[in-house]
């Protein structure tokens, strides 16, 4: 049985790349390519696509976003990231929204292929690059314990969704705040988490 594949990729060049090399893989079927994350969650939870590669750069809707949402419509989708950004902050908000896989753009086709299996079968496929900066970030030497009570309830509950992926802007809609307010929550909290970004404070908080 195919292995049904959708693609959010808002590069036409690499949309239609993507959806030729699925496409044409035995075993595989490519069931939308689709430019933006408003047209994946249009067309994807009506055809449940098993594995979803998902750009994050995406225009309007950030790829995060997507993620989060699509997973509340298709909890058992297994999205992959495939991406150019490799730094910890993207990483770590790309699988706390919900990817259970995170590819590189340099990735080469069988790599890609290799990750779609891996994913349907219950893996979690990341570039070596990824992989790294996921162990390192578990590997970094304990910080002196910290007091959660020394953070406020707004910062709190800015914590929890920031571990749910939210980006500054989302933080600010759903809070009714302005995002110079979120940044200033943010700073407060790392000053009293003793972290320098949103990534090391969700690894500390939720430790």
């Amino acid at each position: 049985m195919s292995i049904t594949v959708g693609i959010v990729e808002d590069d036409a060049v690499l949309r239609k790349s993507l959806s030729r090399l699925v496409g044409d893989t035995r075993g595989m079927q490519c069931l939308a390519a689709c430019a933006s994350g408003e047209e994946a969650l249009q067309k994807l939870p009506p055809l449940k696509p098993q594995v979803v590669l998902m750009d994050l750069n995406l225009p309007q809707m950030p790829g995060t976003e997507c993620i989060r949402k699509l997973k509340e419509q298709l909890p058992a989708t297994v999205v992959i990231v495939l991406t150019v950004y490799e730094d910890s902050e993207h990483i770590f908000r790309a699988l706390k929204a919900g990817a259970s896989g995170y590819l590189l753009k340099r990735s080469e086709p069988d790599e890609v292929l290799d990750a779609i299996r891996n994913a349907r079968d219950g893996g979690a496929p990341m570039s070596s690059q990824v992989a790294h900066r996921v162990v390192s970030s578990f590997h970094a030497p304990a910080t002196a314990d910290f007091d959660t009570t020394a953070l406020t309830e707004r910062e709190k509950e800015i914590l929890i969704f920031l571990s749910k992926g939210f980006a500054n802007k989302e933080l600010a809609d759903k809070l009714q705040i302005s995002v110079p307010t979120v940044r200033t929550h943010l700073r407060h909290i790392y000053e009293k988490l003793h972290v320098r970004s949103r990534s090391e404070a969700i690894v500390k908080y939720l430790k």
